[in-house]
């Protein structure tokens, strides 16, 4: 409770608190006048469109690779190194995932000049790394083995005797999955979808080194808000803050309505 009171609740009081204030330290509601604008709609759509396609790319493409890693009969020695990996790779963001994606598949990168070489270029082909499909192919570089590490566990958990069970009354793969192990997975599955969203909804630093601000993101607004030398309104960059917050509220609303559902098969 202290943990929780000192990095969340007090936070979270003086950031609505600070967005009802002018530069003065009046009250005001003038820093929310700008929420119907449409820099700011823009922002908040491009912010979860980004999010929700990376979550849900990563989920599936995460719960395919956990599964064969976890039920693929690897050795322990190789699933352990892989899972280890996974976890260095899921903290490898920020400003020097940026860069490392610059120099792999930039318009000068590594990757960019082998393919020109052998007579392809992506980026006469209509690709840039520095659009929104390029900002969504980083962000899915470090969802895809968050999601891996936080599926994993619970695929692990699913008992051999659950499918041997269903295999002896008739069962099929298929049955299986629908029928059992889904249900089992699915509080696990839209948890992480939800973490993965947050996770690429708050990003900054990434979008900031790869874009340089092209891309209308609400983190970007907020950074400019806070801390730029045109903007400058602090009031409005902890108001679209709140904003973030009223967003994730939502999503976890909703996951808090599809996990009721998916336990039902538990009573």
């Amino acid at each position: 409770m202290v943990f929780a009171t000192a990095f969340l609740l007090i936070p979270t009081a003086r950031l609505i608190v600070g967005s009802f204030q002018d530069a003065s330290g009046q009250f005001t509601t003038e820093n929310y006048a700008d929420f119907g604008s449409k820099l700011v709609v823009s922002a908040y759509e491009t912010s979860i469109e980004i999010s929700l396609v990376t979550a849900v790319g990563a989920a599936i493409f995460g719960f395919l690779l956990a599964y064969a890693v976890i039920s693929g009969g690897l050795p322990k020695p190789i699933r352990a190194a892989v899972l280890t990996l996974w976890g260095v790779a899921s903290n490898f963001a920020g400003i020097p995932l940026a860069l490392a994606f610059v120099f792999t598949a930039g318009r000068v990168g590594l990757l960019t000049v082998f393919l020109r070489s052998v007579g392809f270029d992506p980026y006469a082909s209509g690709f840039t790394l520095y659009s929104k499909i390029g900002l969504e192919l980083v962000y899915f570089y470090f969802q895809l083995p968050l999601m891996i590490l936080i599926i994993a566990p619970a695929i692990d958990g699913l008992k051999r005797e659950w499918r041997e069970a269903a295999e002896n009354l008739g069962a099929t793969t298929f049955q299986f999955w629908r029928r059992i192990a889904l249900p089992i997975l699915m509080p696990s599955i839209v948890g992480a979808i939800m973490l993965l969203f947050g996770n690429a909804f708050g990003a900054q630093a990434t979008a900031y080194q790869l874009t340089g601000g092209l891309i209308n993101l609400v983190t970007l607004l907020v950074g400019d808000e806070l801390s730029g030398d045109v903007l400058h309104t602090p009031g409005k960059g902890l108001a679209l803050a709140v904003g973030m917050i009223v967003v994730m509220a939502i999503a976890l609303a909703g996951y808090a309505i599809l996990q009721r559902r998916a336990e039902r098969w538990r009573r």
